[in-house]
């Protein structure tokens, strides 16, 4: 941090289990039940759709990370319990209800877990130790996922009689592929840091000390790309899956037409 990067620290309610804070162009977010293994709560999910809407435009990269040994062990058990926590009910309690109940609830929490969609900002996920169910979800939904080498991802929530339900199942899928992203899910088995690397669910593996750094460095190269730029490209990148090679062929056309211009100082409006 320089002498003219404050740190601003995001409001976020006390049952959380997290923290934000912003220093110049970058937020970081860590959730904060070391002791449970930053096991999530529907607060937690809350809380982290409200840093995302705090977040100023400033901002360009979001560092997602958990404190202690694990990124997070997923959903905190006495969710299961039909009191849950807190006057939450517990995911139970969802099927005394109706479906469209479900659908609000559930897509609610879900919006927690899309930091890809937003094109204004680069997300990683620092993954040390155990990302089991949501936890795994949460590092799906970053950009970039810079492992320990202690990592262990696991989708357990078929083993546990229910599904992926937090956006994970298309994210690893387009990740990894259908039939790896099958096998995955449906035995539950846990994903070390070397196969993540190989199969491309993690851009880098790193010693456990040194993760801190080896997040450090990747922000600074991202910063070090003009903003407008990393922009357009992210979005170009988005749209890929969905797009024929003529159809992104055109969009990247565009997309350089309208950098072209801006760099010229013209409008982009032609």
């Amino acid at each position: 941090m320089t002498a003219t990067e404050a740190t601003t620290v995001l409001d976020v309610p006390a049952n959380a289990g997290l923290n934000a804070v912003v220093v110049g162009e970058v937020a970081t977010i860590t959730l904060n039940r070391p002791e449970r293994l930053n096991s999530q709560t529907p607060f937690t999910w809350n809380a982290l759709v409200g840093v995302a809407a705090q977040l100023p435009g400033t901002v360009r990269v979001v560092v997602l990370r958990g404190a202690g040994k694990a990124f997070s062990a997923g959903l905190d058990r006495a969710m299961f319990s039909p009191e849950g926590i807190d006057g939450v009910p517990g995911v139970t309690a969802l099927a005394g209800g109706t479906a469209e109940n479900a659908h609000a609830v559930i897509g609610d929490w879900q919006r927690a877990f899309d930091w890809t969609s937003r094109t204004d900002v680069v997300s990683i996920a620092a993954v040390q130790g155990h990302a089991i169910g949501g936890g795994f979800q949460l590092a799906l939904g970053a950009d970039i996922r810079i492992v320990a080498e202690d990592v262990q991802f696991c989708m357990a929530e078929p083993k546990l009689g229910i599904v992926p339900d937090l956006g994970g199942t298309k994210r690893l899928a387009d990740l990894v592929g259908y039939s790896r992203a099958a096998e995955i899910c449906l035995t539950a088995r846990r994903v070390g840091a070397e196969e993540a690397l190989r199969i491309g669910l993690a851009s880098a593996v790193v010693p456990v000390a040194d993760l801190d750094a080896a997040v450090d460095a990747t922000v600074a190269q991202l910063l070090a790309i003009p903003r407008d730029a990393a922009i357009a490209t992210k979005a170009l990148l988005k749209a890929a899956a969905g797009n024929t090679q003529a159809e992104q062929q055109f969009a990247e056309i565009e997309a350089q037409y309208g950098r072209l211009r801006a760099l010229a100082g013209l409008d982009s409006a032609g």
